[in-house]
């Protein structure tokens, strides 16, 4: 018997695994695929980038041309500086180069995975769950957007449906017009729309491009096969018949279904990640919700486990990540308006104040923070920067005081520790520059939020 299964090891599962195994929980990754997937695009935003700086993390950037991130594809940089952040910059990954880390990252800890293997039966009871024979304490579903685990317990998952399917191919050209981008740029500048089709078509670096594609007139089922014909057709209508397509070494399709379970928890079994909400992918949101929810859920499914925790802790998992995944599906949904092919004049008219409106400072802070995870709040608990400080042991980062994934009491000050300090937080004086936090006394949970410190035992026990 272990502590805690999870269902999937895409980055959802693969976090919430490392985050449980070094919180010193037992935990399994199930996994049906036997190895990596298509190379699918991902942003890592900038408040995904200071999570993963909290435990060591800090995967590379791919170079790209102009502003970094966009609301709704508008050209209009957003500027994620005015966040005080050391990762002001969406960073273009594949989705399997970030699995790669993190599996490597949850291995290291003594998480185990094991690929191959299918989850087909599910019972929860009082005292636990049994996966397909295999007993634990607690069950995750971090098992996408057609979650197994959702669909064998039965549990509703309301929204809307598609309006589209669209296809992402990785592709190799045998020859290029001058439509063709030279290389990665903002989205605003690798976007088209011609007859009915739209398109963004990037160059990855290495001689492939990654070419995502739909029409308004010829719409494919969503399991049929991406042929050569289809993606030549794209081609030849939105970037003329000078290009020609070499090779397809890869292709999926895509939708724009909007759906968000109303709870996270049932019983001994949790949802995270694309198992619990799914939206169109506009804006780089996908993967990062899901990380996000695994930071959330891992250090208080990690105390639960380990127990005593604090009375309703897990709880305030479902209080902070449902609002937050519910305010992602509303801003997707209204990113969809300046995104649909065939706009009216109307539309174009709001287009056109939208971008006035975000090039003001404060309403492109608004846009910024939305989009980037940076302006995210929860009752009663806030983001704290990536502070620089100076500790008895020398210079060092907040960040780093994180690595260990405890929560944290930090004095910037000389403050009494608040009553009922029994050690359950590192304890760490330091000083600061940062005229925001210098003199403060801060209690940093390990997602990197800052609560009152007179709550201690509310958080930690």
């Amino acid at each position: 018997m272990t502590d805690v299964l999870i269902a999937g090891a895409g980055p959802t599962g693969l976090l919430l695994a490392a985050e449980l195994a070094l919180a010193g929980v037992g935990v399994t990754v199930l996994e049906r695929r036997r190895g990596p997937g298509l190379p699918r695009p991902v942003g890592l935003q900038p408040r995904t980038a200071e999570l993963l700086d909290m435990r060591g993390l800090a995967p590379a950037d791919q170079e790209i041309d102009g502003p970094s991130g966009h609301f709704a594809g508008l050209p209009v940089a957003l500027d994620h500086g005015v966040w005080q952040t050391r990762h002001p910059r969406v960073l273009n990954r594949a989705q399997d180069d970030v699995e790669a880390m993190l599996a490597t990252h949850a291995l290291a800890l003594g998480a185990v995975i094991e690929r191959g293997h299918e989850v087909t039966a599910v019972d929860v009871d009082a005292d636990g769950v049994t996966v397909d024979g295999l007993r634990a304490r607690w069950l995750v579903a971090c098992d996408g957007a057609h979650s197994t685990v959702r669909r064998l317990l039965g549990v509703p998952f309301p929204g809307r449906t598609e309006t589209y399917v669209a296809t992402l191919a990785h592709i190799r050209l045998a020859a290029a017009s001058a439509l063709v981008p030279a290389r990665a740029a903002h989205f605003s500048q690798v976007t088209r729309q011609v007859d009915g089709y739209w398109s963004m078509l990037t160059p990855l670096g290495d001689g492939g491009h990654r070419f995502v594609f739909g029409s308004t007139t010829k719409q494919p089922g969503r399991d049929a096969p991406v042929s050569d014909t289809e993606v030549t057709e794209a081609l030849t209508a939105l970037y003329g018949a000078e290009t020609r397509l070499g090779e397809v070494y890869g292709a999926s399709r895509f939708n724009d279904a909007t759906r968000q379970m109303t709870q996270y928890r049932h019983g001994r079994v949790l949802f995270a990640g694309d198992a619990a909400h799914i939206h169109p992918p506009l804006g780089g949101q996908g993967l990062n919700l899901g990380v996000q929810d695994a930071m959330n859920l891992g250090w208080k499914l990690a105390a639960t486990v380990r127990g005593p925790a604090p009375s309703g802790l897990l709880d305030t998992y479902q209080a902070e990540r449902h609002p937050a995944a519910e305010r992602v599906l509303r801003h997707t949904a209204a990113q969809r308006v300046f995104t649909a092919p065939n706009r009216g004049e109307n539309v174009e008219a709001l287009r056109e104040i939208v971008v006035d409106l975000m090039r003001l400072p404060d309403a492109n802070r608004y846009f910024s923070g939305l989009l980037s995870g940076l302006g995210l709040e929860y009752p009663g608990a806030r983001r704290v920067p990536d502070l620089d400080l100076t500790t008895a042991s020398g210079p060092t980062r907040l960040s780093a005081l994180l690595h260990g994934g405890r929560g944290l009491l930090l004095d910037l000050g000389d403050h009494s520790v608040p009553p009922g300090f029994t050690g359950q937080v590192d304890h760490v004086r330091a000083a600061t520059a940062d005229p925001g936090y210098r003199g403060r006394l801060l209690l940093v949970r390990p997602d990197g939020y800052a609560v009152d410190p007179a709550e201690l035992g509310r958080w930690f026990g």
